[in-house]
């Protein structure tokens, strides 16, 4: 029986360090655990590495990649989710490589995006299983890499092997950002970021002082699920639970039964998730379910609603899942992935703002039940780095209470943008103008790109800069607008639904592009009826006309390669004409 105590590992200054003194302080210990469900009734087949047998395989894979790769050179991972991808990360970290976590190229909606980041980084191997050989040297064939599979480079091409000198301060990968507001860009996250952001990770949520078991369905090309499921477990020695994203999307309650099954469970996963367990697991799934172990539930990488983690925590009350378990967090790839974060145990902070004084740039206090408050969870306080909120423009530091952009700094945040100097001295490189709180602001700053505020000590994040609606002088978030216009017409699919201004003759027009429900047809639905209820809903709450709502089928507003709504592309889509035969003016 494995003892549940973790002694403390000496600080290193790369991953495969501590892949190797784990492998020989803890050998037999679990390190990951890849949880496959084959069949649809399947509740699960577990593959499980030790420290000592990760170790065995990131030596011989490193091996291998030194032979057909420089020092510096990009290796892409074109892997299934499963203990390889792991494999195969650490192994290009320790060869001294550059890894490129990226996904197979069957992955739905998505053959475009890969093509294109494969031409940035320009990979001398790409790496993937077996299982995927075919289909990914199918898909590299006009490129000319050479494809390499993980699962079949044996055992004994570790032996003899030497790890060059670890240098902290190198490109450990390019984490590629979503391209929710614009095109995919690698940004440069060292070794020293990454160890930097695991251990901000790890005593952000408790873990590092009390074992825990991290446990996730996050695909790990995504920043969230890379560092959470790879980077924190490597550098404090903890068990490693991933299932495959697919199984959670298509049966939730496996990734609840996975949380129950580890003692002090940690994960994380969008608002969005949260909301799908809370409808779609069922009574009977709930019946065998214990979640008083659960020590953190980590919501992050879209708006945080505190509706969706009322409703979760009602949903499985019964299941005695902690009160103080959901933590509301904030990050983004260029700072590697947590910036700010709640704290386990403590209740969700919410506030009520008004939505006029928000549309000029004021957080101000309002009565949560006035039907024009905003509703909003603060996202913590930062983990381990400093925080600002700037104005956009002059660069000024503001005060509690106003509205602007999120800076950001620390060891974490990454060295810029792979192969673009202006766009990283752009967002990488600023300065703030004279601080107005007191505080020193030296150095260079993390322009986020993202709107917010802090109360009482609280982060808010409150949009994206580039996302937001402004019409006749006044500023509209689209989240905002979305969750009202979801809320008009049970016809309208939550979450699949983007709303963006778009030139007018003689002022931005606001268009809203709505997917409907799964359960009806378009012939189902009384769509100017449905347009009209969502009409008014967003001209009461904001003040707002909307100049178009398109109603289109499930599957059609686009999404971004970590599952956001992609507000960029749907309007691209929407200005080439692609929505015209399904919209209602």
């Amino acid at each position: 029986m494995e003892s549940r105590r973790i002694p403390h590992a000496p600080v290193y200054r790369t991953l495969p360090e501590y892949v190797r003194h784990w492998a020989e302080t803890a050998p037999d210990r679990r390190a990951f655990t890849f949880v496959d469900h084959p069949s649809p009734g399947s509740r699960g087949v577990h593959r499980t590495l030790t420290w000592q047998r990760l170790d065995v395989r990131v030596r011989a894979l490193a091996a291998r990649l030194a032979e057909r790769a420089e020092p510096g050179s990009r290796v892409a991972l074109l892997c299934p989710q499963g203990t390889e991808y792991v494999t195969g990360f650490l192994a290009a970290l320790a060869a001294g490589l550059v890894a490129v976590p990226l996904y197979p190229p069957g992955l739905p909606g998505h053959g475009d995006r890969l093509v294109g980041v494969l031409a940035d980084a320009r990979p001398t191997v790409v790496l993937t299983t077996s299982r995927a050989l075919e289909e990914v040297r199918d898909f590299c064939e006009r490129t000319r890499v050479p494809v390499l599979a993980v699962d079949e480079v044996p055992d004994a091409a570790a032996e003899n092997w030497r790890a060059p000198a670890p240098d902290a301060g190198a490109t450990a990968y390019l984490q590629y950002t979503s391209g929710s507001t614009r095109a995919p860009a690698g940004v440069e996250i060292t070794h020293a970021n990454v160890v930097a952001n695991a251990r901000q990770a790890l005593t952000a949520y408790g873990a590092d002082a009390h074992p825990v078991t991290c446990v996730g369905w996050l695909p790990l090309y995504h920043d969230m699920g890379l560092v959470l499921s790879v980077a924190a477990p490597v550098v404090r020695g903890l068990l490693s639970v991933v299932m495959d994203p697919a199984a959670f999307l298509h049966e939730p309650a496996r990734w609840l039964r996975l949380l129950a099954a580890h003692p002090r469970a940690i994960s994380a996963a969008p608002n969005f998730a949260y909301d799908y367990c809370a409808s779609a697991v069922t009574e009977a799934q709930k019946a065998d379910l214990r979640l008083d172990g659960v020590a953190a539930l980590i919501n992050g990488s879209e708006p945080v609603r505190p509706g969706t983690a009322d409703r979760f925590h009602t949903a499985f009350a019964a299941q005695r899942l902690p009160a103080g378990a959901h933590c509301p967090s904030y990050g983004l790839a260029e700072a590697t992935v947590f910036v700010s974060a709640a704290r386990p145990g403590e209740p969700i902070a919410r506030f009520a703002l008004d939505r006029d004084a928000l549309a000029s740039g004021k957080a101000l206090p309002a009565r949560p039940d006035d039907p024009r408050a905003v509703l909003v969870a603060g996202c913590g306080t930062p983990a381990g780095q400093q925080v600002r909120i700037v104005d956009p423009l002059s660069c000024a530091v503001l005060g509690e209470g106003e509205v602007g952009e999120i800076w950001v700094q620390g060891p974490n945040v990454g060295r810029g943008y792979w192969n673009n100097e202006p766009q990283t001295r752009r967002v990488f490189g600023a300065t703030v103008a004279e601080a107005v709180d007191g505080h020193a602001h030296d150095g260079r700053w993390l322009r986020t790109g993202d709107l917010g505020t802090v109360l009482d000590g609280q982060l808010i994040v409150t949009g994206r800069l580039k996302d937001l609606i402004v019409v006749d002088g006044r500023n509209h978030y689209p989240q905002d607008v979305e969750a009202t216009a979801q809320e008009a017409d049970p016809a309208v699919r939550r979450d699949r639904l983007a709303a963006f201004a778009v030139p007018g003759g003689t002022a931005e027009r606001v268009v809203v592009v709505a997917e409907h429900a799964r359960a009806l047809s378009l012939a189902d639905i009384d769509v100017p009826a449905l347009v009209r209820a969502v009409r008014a809903a967003v001209s009461v709450r904001h003040g707002l006309r909307l100049a178009d709502v398109a109603l289109v089928a499930p599957g059609t507003v686009p999404r971004t390669s970590s599952g956001k709504v992609s507000r960029a592309l749907t309007r691209a889509r929407y200005l080439e004409g692609a929505y015209t035969a399904e919209s209602a003016e």
